[in-house]
């Protein structure tokens, strides 16, 4: 094999572990969210941890964030939870660095 070649199967080998920490991160990320909101909608246990769950899937009815802020949102407010929509957008941002660290810190 080639310099070029041997040099091209590891960009491609790094850019597919970048892409699954990245969805990792994610997850986690979308995780910790579900388990904060879960907090204000005064879930506990196992309806907290299926909240989070729905929270998870959200993820996947579209590209980018905003499936995850839209069911949070939208949860948080029918229940009463007065929170700001940039508060919501805060606390995702927080929490997608805690993911990252707690994803690294694994390993």
């Amino acid at each position: 094999m080639s310099q070029f070649e041997d040099r091209q199967k590891g960009q491609e080998a790094k850019f597919a572990f970048d892409a699954e920490k990245k969805f990792k991160a994610e997850a986690r990320r979308n995780k910790l969210l579900g388990i904060w909101a879960a907090e204000l909608l005064g879930l506990t246990g196992d309806a907290a941890n299926a909240y989070a769950a729905e929270v998870v899937a959200a993820d996947f009815q579209e590209a980018g964030d905003e499936d995850v802020f839209r069911k949070v949102s939208t949860d948080l407010k029918a229940k009463g939870v007065s929170i700001d929509d940039a508060a919501i957008r805060a606390k995702m941002d927080q929490l997608v660095g805690v993911a990252n660290e707690q994803i690294a810190a694994e390993g």
